[in-house]
């Protein structure tokens, strides 16, 4: 059974950083573009950052130039590279594949941003 495992997760303060991972099993890794989603209390899950086998990526606005989205398919491991983190970026961060998400989902890694 496929299946994704995030970590990386804690308590920053406000301009700190976090790297997330986020680690496949399975061969599905191998094909699909796999991406980064985050549930904020209270709101809708959303998607975050996305990148393909060939490396090309895409992002929301409000965390260009401060995440990064990278993979290594040898490793079938998905990171998300987070500066200057911000009270707005506090939520459970999950990876999956993208359009369509085919994995269930986990339990997620909690990103908490507070002085």
């Amino acid at each position: 059974q496929v299946q994704l495992v995030e970590s990386g997760g804690g308590l920053v303060q406000p301009g700190g950083s976090l790297r997330l991972s986020c680690a496949a099993s399975g061969s599905m890794f191998d094909v699909h573009t796999v991406g980064w989603f985050r549930q904020a209390p209270g709101k809708q899950r959303e998607f975050v950052a996305s990148v393909t086998r060939g490396g090309t990526i895409a992002a929301i606005n409000s965390v260009k130039g401060r995440f990064t989205v990278s993979r290594d398919n040898a490793k079938r491991t998905m990171y998300l590279q987070m500066n200057s983190l911000q009270s707005e970026d506090t939520a459970v961060y999950y990876c999956n594949t993208v359009n369509p998400t085919i994995v269930p989902w986990g339990q997620g890694t909690v990103v908490t941003v507070s002085s």
